[in-house]
């Protein structure tokens, strides 16, 4: 039996990439140091796979900042805007990613979505009408190369064809038709170069196909790739899929010659019964049966069961990853304070590599059963884990219908609420968190490590938010944010705050470029000992008229940006959690606190990829979960919301019925796309999509800002509109945040002026 890895996280253990990306950005190394810490993090990277025994080892699996726009560049697409800019390759690749502002010029980002059902994002490249694509980069070449310099042949990855074309964007007359053949060239090129330097196998990553797919899709597909295989030579190609199962299109796959087909095994339900219908016997099985995108130690049993089957029907199997381990971080080795008792249940990056090289010694063993490795992986599962809380139980089982409905209707609430909270039009407000510093992250370090008090901890977080809500009346907003200083995460804060979670030291996550977040984990049933954020919420509404906003993170995104429990289903975890934040919102309304703000931000990200699955096995208990945080408060609170960015077209009727009074959305580097699908689709709830990109270290101009809300009010009612920007802005610093926050203000002044 052999191995397979489908992808390998790139940031570094101790996230060498992040602070040396921040560090180039900021020119405070050169180009070559940067250069040397990637060289270094791939040689460590293919060395530790190599250690485990892997035996189809991934290249090119590596990136600056998103691997979809590699493949972008790799073909030179490449909008005229960034060409203009007369920047080097690498520095052009950036501003394609942030943006750039400077001396050669000022362009925004480029689009940025969810990549599937996970919290990574992509960048969306674009296609412009003049544009000529061709293969034209080296890098995929260059790493295979690399690799094979240190005695470790690799099976380089590239975005599928059928996969790019999809994600794309195009920006003028054309579409796919216009530019397949061109891109089908390039890819031709790409396996007549792979053969030229001798690789083995090649890896096309195609998530895309476990969407539901047309019949002119299907078609699409085998077009591409009938031509494409032409040129093989003697490059083996494995076609790989993950995110689901791939039951449109399993049959005309078998009539392509791939020589490898990858398979989910984990999210794809029905993979299983998809082979038993017949895998060609010329073709090699990449079985993905090691979860790569949860934590939870690998069950051998199961297994080794799901193996046993497949054996029945496919000649030649290779094990591997469900899906890249990009979505799991580095190794469990590095959490040195969380105990033994909850470490052996879990498996990182690292961890998932020893349980391939154990799962393939124990089914090459003809007493597998009795292997030592095996009897060592059940003695984990034997004893059921301390996770249950019966009292919680009992709660959730109480829930009635009745808990999930706010009264009075929407209508009335608002006119309530417009009366109480006395806005002007075009309200102006931040989606919640504000720069955060190395002097606030210090001080939240001290408290952590215990160099500091509680006491001194707190006076330095109200001085902040003091410093904050100031800044907020100088600048002009109408309604303001705390600031957010205490919170290490979104999610991760609220983790620490409630009981049934777990947290690791340094599990970190790419969740985009140099982003990178620290899921907590959920080990047991969740509840609330006692309040999260009243006090801060309270003390800096004491500072000031205006209303302050509570804030506070959804159910659905708590549990969608945590690694969820296995022994349970989401739905009953997301009750749990709506319930305990239910208690957070009452405590703050009783508090005096006028608008509280539940941010939903990854509401669409575990949206089931196929259209027959969202409602029976999402929907249908994400927007409840939801509604029960809110139903309980009086009419004159104002709810708000926040989500990020996704596509949302689909589901807007479902989010209308989340039922709150605001809705915000990013909404900048998709061209405000979304204010079409609001006023098609009769959006009833208050909304604000974000007038300007935080993701990018740009300021934006009074005059930008004034185009896009104009923009927003040819389709949105005056009175329906906030004007805010995209997203938090912890990320950013107070050079950038405070003129772009000035600008907002102007932008939204001078409107109202015209209404």
């Amino acid at each position: 039996m052999k191995t397979s890895v489908i992808g390998y996280p790139r940031i570094g253990v101790l996230r060498e990439l992040k602070f040396a990306s921040e560090k180039y950005f900021k020119k405070e190394i050169t180009m070559e140091e940067l250069q040397d810490t990637a060289a270094q993090l791939r040689k460590t990277h293919w060395e530790n796979q190599k250690k485990y025994g892997i035996d189809f080892i991934p290249s090119n699996d590596f990136s600056f900042y998103d691997n979809l726009l590699d493949t972008a560049v790799l073909l030179d697409i490449v909008p005229k805007r960034y060409r203009k800019l007369g920047l080097g390759k690498l520095d052009t690749y950036f501003a394609m990613a942030r943006g750039y502002q400077g001396d050669y010029g000022d362009v925004k980002a480029l689009g940025m979505k969810k990549w599937f059902n996970t919290n990574y994002h992509y960048i969306v490249p674009e296609v412009e009408d003049d544009l000529v694509i061709a293969l034209e980069g080296t890098k995929p070449f260059d790493e295979y190369q690399e690799a094979k310099s240190y005695g470790i042949e690799t099976k380089p990855v590239i975005t599928g064809i059928y996969t790019l074309l999809k994600a794309l964007r195009f920006t003028g007359e054309k579409d796919i038709t216009d530019i397949k053949a061109a891109v089908v060239n390039a890819y031709k090129d790409i396996l007549t170069k792979f053969d030229e330097y001798g690789a083995k196998w090649v890896q096309f990553d195609e998530p895309a196909l476990v969407m539901d797919l047309s019949v002119e899709d299907i078609l699409l597909l085998k077009e591409l790739y009938g031509e494409i295989l032409n040129a093989k030579g003697n490059v083996k190609v494995l076609l790989q899929t993950y995110f689901g199962d791939i039951r449109d299109c399993y049959a005309a796959l078998m009539t392509l010659p791939f020589d490898g087909i990858g398979l989910d095994f984990v999210e794809g339900t029905e993979s299983l019964d998809l082979v038993r219908t017949g895998f060609s016997a010329d073709k090699t099985l990449f079985a993905g049966v090691v979860n790569g995108k949860n934590i939870w130690k690998n069950n051998y049993t199961k297994t080794l069961d799901m193996v046993k089957k497949l054996e029945c029907c496919a000649k030649n199997i290779v094990i591997g990853t469900s899906c890249s381990l990009l979505h799991v971080p580095y190794t469990i080795r590095t959490e040195t304070k969380l105990e033994e008792s909850y470490k052996k249940y879990f498996a990182f990056a690292e961890e998932k590599l020893c349980e391939l090289s154990e799962l393939k010694e124990i089914i090459d063993d003809d007493i597998c059963l009795d292997h030592p490795k095996y009897q060592a992986n059940q003695a984990v599962f034997a004893k059921p884990r301390d996770c249950i809380n019966e009292y919680v139980q009992k709660k959730v089982a109480s829930i009635t219908k009745q808990d999930f409905t706010r009264l009075p209707d929407f209508e009335k609430r608002a006119e309530i609420q417009k009366k109480k909270l006395n806005l002007p039009l075009l309200p102006t407000t931040t989606i919640g968190s504000f720069p955060q510093t190395t002097e606030v992250r210090a001080n939240r370090t001290a408290f952590k490590k215990g160099t500091i008090t509680e006491e001194q901890y707190k006076t330095f977080n109200k001085k902040k938010i003091a410093e904050c809500i100031a800044l907020q009346e100088e600048i002009g907003l109408d309604v303001l944010v705390h600031g957010e200083f205490e919170r290490n995460d979104m999610v991760e804060y609220f983790g620490e705050c409630l009981d049934g979670f777990l947290f690791t030291e340094k599990a970190w996550v790419q969740s985009y470029g140099t982003r990178c977040v620290k899921p907590p984990i959920i080990w047991g049933d969740i509840s609330r000992s006692k309040p999260m954020t009243v006090e801060y919420s309270v003390y800096a509404q004491g500072l000031t008229r205006r209303p302050v906003k509570g804030m506070l993170t959804g159910p659905v995104t708590i549990l969608n940006w945590s690694f969820p429990r296995e022994d349970v289903n989401c739905s009953e975890s997301a009750m749990q959690i709506a319930l305990a934040i239910r208690e957070e919102v009452l405590d703050l309304e009783a508090n005096g606190i006028q608008i509280i703000q539940i941010d939903e931000a990854a509401l669409r990200e575990k949206l089931p990829l196929r259209r027959s699955d969202r409602h029976s096995r999402y929907l249908d208990w994400a927007i409840p979960a939801f509604r029960l945080v809110h139903s309980g408060v009086k009419p004159e609170t104002q709810i708000h919301t926040h989500m990020c960015y996704s596509e949302f077209e689909d589901i807007i009727k479902e989010i209308d019925d989340m039922d709150a009074d605001v809705i915000t959305f990013e909404a900048s580097r998709s061209d405000l796309k979304i204010i079409e699908i609001l006023q098609e689709n009769h959006f009833r709830t208050a909304v604000g999509p974000g007038v300007y990109d935080i993701h990018s270290p740009r300021v934006p101009s009074t005059d930008e800002m004034k185009t896009a809300l104009k923009k927003m009010l040819v389709r949105i009612p005056a009175e329906k509109l906030w004007v805010n920007p995209d997203c938090g802005l912890k990320t950013r610093g107070n050079e950038e945040t405070v003129p772009s926050l000035k600008h907002l203000v102007e932008a939204a002044r001078e409107l109202r002026k015209c209404l």
